[in-house]
């Protein structure tokens, strides 16, 4: 790791209702955001962790809006119309970066032939449990492989953070603290090596692991993913994001609740498995840290 390495940000699941979204994830014992409006059609349902990450549960509100912002060239929306496509509305999308400088990302991702489109400037209002809200402004920067359909990365640069108290909303009931690794993937792991690299900003050779500041991205085989975590990584693919690891207190307490809120449940070694379900586009592993 070098220290240009970009720290996680968050990670984009698709879902084609936050409606169920947030039902399955309150299920899952996480507190969920009020619902985000993009200028751009999509829409969001975010669980904010302790730890600075957050998941983005992201639905097409507008189809009109978010067909114009395709055509007006967003690759935000153009990529997630590509992967529901590809694949189906409900999933894992994208891992997401935290920059300081998006456009010297853009510059490096179009250098290295890996830039999967324009940069993008946006600000979006964001309300907290209480109800009070600000505008949040962002600059993105997008990496992709040529033939990466199934996934993608990019650089957030947050311009204007919203001055809101988030603690109410990390408080999750299942006792996550962290998102402390991502799993992809993939028929090459080795060949996604220049991909990762250059969209986290790593000095990299080979290798399938990818130690960001503050949690790791790792490939896999689908025979290896299956055998970690005992079942299959589904179709064949280039790369695919499919599973988050959360740190969580105790592991005993999240089992208890899961089962109190007949969420079916598997143990992998030290780790609490639950396979992805409407809403929950990945599937999400719990782990103990002390």
């Amino acid at each position: 790791m070098t220290s240009t390495t970009h720290p996680l940000d968050h990670l984009v699941l698709p879902t084609a209702s936050l409606a169920v979204a947030r039902a399955r994830l309150t299920s899952l014992g996480f507190i969920v955001a009020p619902t985000g409006i993009h200028p751009f059609g999509t829409e969001n349902c975010c669980v904010f962790v302790a730890d600075g990450t957050y998941l983005e549960p992201l639905a097409v509100g507008d189809k009109q809006a978010a067909a114009e912002a395709i055509a007006g060239g967003n690759v935000f929306v153009a990529r997630d119309r590509l992967y529901r496509a590809s694949l189906c509305d409900e999933g894992f999308s994208a891992v997401v970066l935290g920059t300081g400088n998006a456009d010297a990302d853009h510059a490096r991702y179009v250098s290295a032939g890996l830039s999967a489109g324009d940069v993008l400037s946006f600000s979006r209002a964001f309300t907290d449990a209480a109800g009070k809200s600000d505008m949040a402004s962002f600059k993105l920067a997008f990496a992709s492989g040529s033939g990466a359909t199934d996934a993608f990365l990019f650089a957030c640069e947050r311009i204007n953070g919203p001055k809101i108290d988030r603690r109410a909303l990390q408080a999750h009931a299942n006792g996550v603290t962290g998102i402390v690794e991502i799993v992809a993937v993939s028929d090459a792991p080795s060949e996604q090596s220049g991909l990762i690299s250059t969209a986290t900003g790593m000095a990299q050779e080979g290798g399938a692991v990818f130690d960001l500041p503050n949690a790791a991205i790792t490939v896999l085989e689908p025979a290896v993913f299956t055998k970690r975590f005992g079942f299959a990584a589904g179709a064949p693919t280039e790369l695919r994001f499919v599973a988050v690891v959360f740190s969580v207190r105790s592991a005993d307490a999240a089992a208890t609740l899961l089962a109190d809120n007949a969420i079916q449940y598997d143990i992998a070694g030290n780790e609490i498995v639950v396979q992805p379900a409407s809403g929950q586009g990945a599937a999400f592993i719990f782990r103990e840290t002390k």
